[in-house]
């Protein structure tokens, strides 16, 4: 199973440190009164100035995981395990256009953040640097060449004196488990729509096929072409310098600054002090910027258990603005029907309930104050009815607002599914979309259980009732069954894409179809995709074709406080928060912490591969793509 869209070695998270506001100035009681009045002296005579606010720097601490879908982070413990991407993207446009921040500092501390979260996050150093003001990044390692790519957008890359940077290339790899299913007596049996439909591959054989081997490279070509440029734009070198760089790494701090790759090599008290010296003694290095002002327990008043429970019940209870907004609405993670709480302990990621989502779409569609909607799409795919559920749901948004699509690291499968019917769909150049095809079948163990002497009485009424029972392989009769359904549903995928599409794909649906996997600056060209652009660029495009200029950036539904998510413990809301799957502990299960701790990303390769076949039991037939992990 491939992974693609999430580069280990990048993630990120924000502290900033929040400076008190200045007092806002008493007005008269009876309003205001005539400049010669005597209890109102003239501003030119009498009246203070007031005081300029005191110069600071802004200090973004990457560390940790850049999420999707926003959280309410009132109350948050102190902690930086993660950050939405959005409310990071908005605290550093703040601090663009704050008079009082002079320079911002990014600290890379080990993050993980997918590539397309990368250019968003280049973007916004961007728009500081285009209102004047300088961002210094400093690492104590770069570990890998999104690392690099993300900070090539400071002004300036200073790195600890003998830091290693890591920047080799990309590197990929696929577990493959047919060999270990032979040895313990298990038979795959999967069919697929499309040649290039390889998701069940890992199932069925000990390596690629010449189709998915196609397409692998033809993915990581693209994005290694994508990195190379992000970093030659950076650095202001040659396509064919930065590919030098990397075919001469890794590299020593010292070494790496002699060949211009880094600035500075200094250690981060020194960047502090350096920072002191140009901006004045009066700076101050601010590590909260932005962030909401957590509730604070006064342990010293009888009182301070009430007041701090007060202010957890008044920021669950806050009511929405009714300013004008734009509403997102998250699709992130593998699309399953019910709620998908608990599916993270499958899939180790969040799920997607295409019953939660269409909730929301239609809540945002109702919403006079929302005036137009962006579908934020980060999903490998999933249930082909969960992924109808919400492609239906657009359609009721679109006919009452603006609406577009924009694209996350992957948008495949079912994840086009949902996006294909808007007008216009943002992708970034890094984005793992289309896999359009279907994939079903089981693992049949009886041969395991033959082993272990453990036999079974299966009784049935109805020709296929143990069509997907996973005693034995499909009979001739359930075989042609289930392709039967699978080329209805494909058929149904097709016939959405080319009826919202029309005329802008750029070949035959069946030549874009089958499983092919592409990256988006490859699916603007073929058509798939309308514009390469961020998240960022989609709020603001779909504003401009609402006619709103001033509006707040609103998830829908609203995310929940701290208090709610404790009040929400063990709830079934909304078709069930867990899938119940895996409960009782197997081999694998057993095997996990021993595994990981031997090699981390591999082992989490096989659990997601089990995850995806879990996803399989349960619906039947799926939109589900391929995955390819890349590190390093």
């Amino acid at each position: 199973m491939t992974r693609i869209g999430r580069i280990p070695g990048i993630a990120l998270s924000l502290a900033l440190l929040a400076v008190p506001a200045a007092p806002a100035q008493d007005k008269p009681a009876d309003g205001p009164k005539p400049a010669s009045s005597p209890s109102n002296p003239s501003p030119a005579k009498d009246a203070k100035p007031e005081a300029p606010p005191k110069p600071k720097v802004a200090v973004f601490r990457l560390g940790g995981t850049v999420q999707e879908t926003p959280t309410d982070d009132v109350f948050n413990f102190g902690g930086e395990a993660s950050v939405p991407l959005q409310t990071l993207v908005s605290r550093m446009d703040k601090a663009a256009g704050d008079p009082a921040v002079k320079a911002v500092v990014i600290l890379l501390e080990s993050p993980t953040v997918g590539s397309s979260q990368v250019e968003e996050l280049r973007q916004a150093i961007g728009r500081i640097r285009a209102a004047g003001k300088e961002v210094y990044a400093h690492a104590d390692q770069i570990g890998g060449l999104g690392h690099y790519a993300l900070l090539t957008a400071a002004s300036t890359i200073a790195v600890t004196p003998t830091a290693d940077l890591w920047i080799t290339g990309l590197y990929g790899e696929s577990p493959y488990l047919r060999r270990m299913l032979d040895k313990i007596g298990v038979k795959p049996d999967f069919m697929t729509c499309g040649d290039y439909k390889s998701a069940a591959e890992i199932f069925l054989r000990d390596g690629p096929s010449k189709e998915a081997e196609a397409m692998q490279n033809w993915l990581l070509d693209s994005l290694y072409e994508t990195a190379v440029a992000r970093i030659a734009a950076g650095r202001k070198v040659s396509p064919a310098m930065v590919q030098a760089w990397i075919d001469s790494g890794p590299h020593s701090a010292e070494k790496a600054k002699e060949l211009g790759m880094v600035d500075v090599v200094e250690h981060r008290q020194d960047l502090e002090a350096r920072l002191a010296g140009k901006y004045g003694k009066d700076v101050t290095f601010d590590r909260k910027y932005g962030r909401k002002a957590e509730p604070k327990l006064d342990a010293s008043s009888p009182f301070g258990l009430f007041k701090f429970w007060g202010e957890l019940l008044g920021a669950s209870k806050a009511s929405d603005s009714r300013k004008p907004a734009i509403g997102v609405v998250y699709v992130e993670g593998p699309i399953v029907v019910g709620g998908g709480g608990g599916a993270s302990d499958l899939f180790q990621e969040a799920s997607a309930s295409g019953v939660k989502i269409r909730k929301a779409l239609d809540r945002a569609a109702a919403d006079d104050a929302i005036k137009a909607v962006v579908l934020r799409v980060d999903s490998p795919g999933g249930s082909a009815l969960a992924s109808e559920i919400i492609l239906d749901a657009t359609r009721r948004v679109k006919a009452k607002k603006p609406f577009v699509v924009s694209m996350g690291d992957v948008a495949g499968s079912g994840g086009y599914y949902v996006a294909c019917a808007s007008d216009t769909i943002f992708a970034d150049e890094s984005t793992i979309t289309a896999s359009i095809g279907v994939v079903s079948g089981k693992l049949a163990t009886k041969d395991v259980y033959d082993k272990l002497g453990v036999d079974f009485k299966s009784y049935r009424r109805g020709q296929n009732a143990g069509m997907l029972a996973s005693g034995d392989v499909f009979s001739p009769g359930e075989r042609l069954k289930m392709r039967a359904y699978m080329d209805e549903v494909y058929g149904v995928f097709k016939g959405h894409v080319t009826a919202a599409r029309g005329n802008r794909l750029k070949k035959p649906i069946d030549e874009l179809a089958g499983g092919r996997v592409f990256t988006g600056k490859q699916a603007l060209a073929l058509g798939l995709v309308d514009r390469i652009g961020t998240l960022h660029d989609a709020i603001a495009y779909v504003a401009d074709q609402a006619k709103v200029k001033d509006y707040d950036v609103r998830t829908v539904p609203k995310p929940k406080s701290f208090l709610e998510q404790l009040l929400d413990e063990g709830s079934d809301d909304e078709g069930g928060k867990h899938l119940d799957i895996l409960q009782r502990p197997s081999l694998l299960e057993l095997a996990a912490p021993h595994l990981r701790a031997l090699d981390p990303d591999r082992a989490s390769l096989v659990r997601a591969a089990i995850g995806r076949l879990e996803l399989i039991r349960r619906e039947g037939v799926v939109l589900m793509m391929p995955e390819l992990t890349t590190g390093h």
